[in-house]
Order: C-alpha cells, then structure tokens, then sequence
C-alpha cells in the first residue's frame, strides 16, 4: 500500500515504516521483486553506490478485486481486513505526529453512514463511485497525496 502510486527507495520505506527493521525490509523488497510484485523504476548514484527506487509492477495489485474477494474463507477475510486496519491506524498515527496538524484544513474526517440500496442500487452506486475516484488515482503537479478509505459491510441485528 505504500508504493500505490509512487516510487520510493528503501530509505523512504523504511521513514514512513518506521516499526520494519531496515533487514526485514530489504528481504521483503527482495522476495516482492523477485516475485513479481515490485519493479525498480530507477537507479540512482549515491555515494558510490546504487540507491533502488521500487514501484508496483502492476499499480492495480494494491487494490483487492471482488474476485480476491469472493473465494476468500472466513479467517482470510479476517487477515486481509486486519492488515487494512493496522495500516489504516499507521497511517493515522503518522498523520498525528506531524509538527503541525490541522484536521479540518488538512481534510482529515471518519464517519459512519447507514446507506439504504437494495442490490442494484448498490452496484450502480459502487460503478458511480469509481468512475467518480478513477480521474483522482493518478499523481501530477499541484496535487497533494490524500488516503480515501472506505469500508463497507451489511449490517446485522438492527
């Protein structure tokens, strides 16, 4: 998730992953590239030696499909929605240690909306969405990196 739309070198990784040890790190960067799941976009001279720059080989991978989805059991639904959660929250925290935070210029909000669809209002409503987000997914000048999360679930017993 946190190369979704960037490059970065392992230094910057591992600021923005500050709980990864750097060899940890390295190893995982290892197996992803060689599985196919990063690419080096760049390499750069830096003091004698080669700083790597790493992206995803394919930027759509950082987002579950509704085919990843629907063959996953229980206890997988449950890692993935978990390892959702703990960045979601690494993300929060890092957003709080900032210098200066100001969560309403900043944009900062979480909410939780009952929605009423039945289930092809809903389909119209999640195309309707993503055709809304797609023009945003892409990074360019003038432009500031925001996390939109969304979760969405049935809700029982009420």
């Amino acid at each position: 998730m946190a190369l979704a739309g960037r490059q970065m070198t392992p230094r910057r990784l591992s600021a923005i992953l500050p709980d990864v040890a750097p060899a940890t790190l390295y190893r995982h960067l290892k197996a992803m590239t060689d599985g196919g799941i990063l690419t080096i976009a760049a390499e750069n001279a830096v003091r004698g030696t080669v700083e790597k720059v790493y992206t995803l080989a394919q930027p759509e991978a950082a987002h579950l499909s509704e085919g990843d989805l629907a063959g996953a059991d229980r206890e997988a639904l449950m890692r993935l929605f978990t390892a959702f959660a703990v960045t979601l929250l690494g993300d929060f925290a890092r957003y709080l240690e900032r210098e200066n935070i100001r969560p309403a210029a900043d944009g900062v909000g979480f909410h939780k909306y009952p929605i009423y669809m039945n289930d092809e209002q809903f389909a119209a409503f999640a195309r309707a969405l993503s055709e809304l987000l797609l023009p945003y997914f892409e990074a360019a000048p003038g432009r500031q990196r925001r996390l939109l999360s969304l979760i969405v679930m049935p809700e029982d017993g009420l």
